[in-house]
């Protein structure tokens, strides 16, 4: 078992939370600054910045590990990695702490942190009390959770006891992972494997947010019936998609906005990322209007083109 003081680690503005587009309400159209939580927010913020990674049990299934909210979530990854607790590494690389991760259901490469997390502690801003949820409280859904929907505002993460299991078995269904591993000539995977192939992927494909300001995947990937599926196939051979439970499909939002030749267009300041479209990227300046102005563009075209809607994956502060 480990235990990990975080004594020297630097957080992010606004407590590192991925996936924030900072805008302000009053003079829309010049007052935003930057995105991916960095932007200048007139008005007091709450930065979460609790420490630790503790061993903290386990069940018959699981080794279980709490972790501080103010945590970074690709150190927490590695660390629990090389400790000899995989798990997590298809969603290594994914910027952000510990607390944010659930709030946001984080995913990658066919993986939701909700697969991983055996309950959270939250402070409870009305009762004034530290709240221990289980995971069928935490509402998790795609990209989304109780915390940002009925307890936006109301509870506070404070730490996340993760439940990483004793029987590992790899998670290989995305088809870029088991290219990336081909290419390695890697066919019995390990999951130091698919760490390293994950973080060569991402820092292949995805632009480095200290670098150009981003929040990550800016829409989600949209959900349609089978029928809708099917029509598109029937006009679009090579659409991205994905089958999901219940005879539905997820299809690939960065295959419909490259289709649509939105990849790497640029409007002022604001731009989709060259590399990976379903990325909006702020090119040094750019005002919350402008990469708003632009995402509504993106949405625009691909419900023109495809009868499909965009819903935002970043929240709009």
């Amino acid at each position: 078992m480990i235990a990990v003081p975080l004594d020297n680690r630097g957080q992010e503005p606004l407590g590192g939370l991925p996936h924030r587009l900072v805008v302000e309400a009053q003079a829309r159209p010049a007052a935003p600054r930057r995105v991916h939580g960095r932007g200048q927010v007139h008005r007091p913020v709450l930065v979460v910045e609790v420490p630790g990674l503790r061993a903290s049990g386990e069940t018959d299934q699981a080794w279980l590990f709490e972790v501080g909210a103010g945590v970074d979530w690709h150190w927490t990854v590695q660390t629990l990695l090389e400790s000899g607790y995989p798990g997590l590494e298809n969603l290594a690389l994914i910027p952000g702490t510990v607390g944010a991760a659930p709030i946001q259901n984080i995913g990658a490469y066919g993986l939701e942190i909700a697969e991983r997390v055996h309950s959270v502690q939250a402070w409870d801003c009305q009762d004034q009390v530290v709240v221990h949820m289980g995971v069928s409280e935490c509402g998790f859904g795609y990209r989304d959770s109780a915390f940002k929907q009925q307890l936006r505002r109301r509870r506070i993460v404070l730490s996340v006891t993760l439940a990483l299991p004793k029987q590992w078995q790899p998670v290989l269904g995305y088809g870029d992972l088991q290219r990336e591993l081909k290419a390695r000539s890697v066919e019995q995977p390990s999951a130091r494997d698919i760490f390293d192939a994950v973080c060569a992927i991402r820092r292949r494909k995805l632009p480095d947010p200290m670098q150009f300001g981003n929040a990550g995947s800016f829409f989600k990937n949209p959900v349609v019936t089978r029928e809708k599926r099917a029509d598109l196939i029937d006009h679009y051979p090579s659409l991205v998609s994905y089958a999901l439970a219940g005879g539905r499909f997820k299809l690939a939002a960065g295959w419909l906005i490259e289709a649509c030749g939105m990849k790497g267009v640029h409007r002022g300041r604001a731009a989709v990322f060259e590399r990976q479209a379903l990325v909006l990227v702020n090119r040094g300046g750019a005002t919350g209007r402008e990469i708003l102005d632009l995402a509504c563009e993106v949405q625009s075209r691909v419900a023109e083109k495809f009868g499909v809607l965009l819903e935002p994956e970043t929240v709009i502060v």
